[in-house]
C-alpha cells in the first residue's frame, strides 16, 4: 500500500516537473511573475505534497534505501511525460538508459 503511494509521489514530483518546464518555456510581462504565477506556485506546491507524502510513508514502513530506489522511477517518468507535454523525442541512447534502470530497480527489490 505505502509503496504504491511512493510510486504516485514521484509520478506527481513529474508532473511537477513539467509545470515548471511548461512555465520556463513561456514569457512573462515581469520578473516577478516569472517566478510568481500559477504554474510556478502550483509546482512547488505539489513538490511540498510530495515531500509530505514521502515522510508518511516513511512513517508507515517504508524503509530510506526503499525509498530512494523507487525515486529512480523519475528517470522513467519524467521523459515519458515530456514526450506527451512537450513532444520530446526519447533516442535509442534514453531508451536503453531507461531500460538499465528498470533493471537496477528491479535487481534491486528481488
Amino acid at each position: 500500500m505505502f509503496y504504491a503511494l511512493v510510486v504516485f509521489d514521484v509520478f506527481i514530483a513529474a508532473l511537477a516537473q513539467m509545470l515548471l518546464k511548461s512555465s520556463s518555456l513561456s514569457t512573462h510581462k515581469s520578473f516577478f511573475f516569472e517566478y510568481f504565477n500559477p504554474k510556478v506556485i502550483g509546482g512547488y506546491s505539489i513538490m511540498v505534497l510530495s515531500l509530505l507524502l514521502n515522510i508518511y510513508a516513511l512513517n508507515h514502513g517504508v524503509l530510506l534505501k526503499e525509498l530512494s530506489t523507487i525515486e529512480s522511477l523519475s528517470y522513467i517518468f519524467v521523459p515519458l511525460l515530456s514526450f506527451l507535454f512537450f513532444k520530446e523525442t526519447i533516442t535509442w541512447r534514453k531508451a536503453g538508459a531507461i531500460a538499465m534502470i528498470m533493471t537496477g530497480i528491479f535487481v534491486f527489490f528481488i
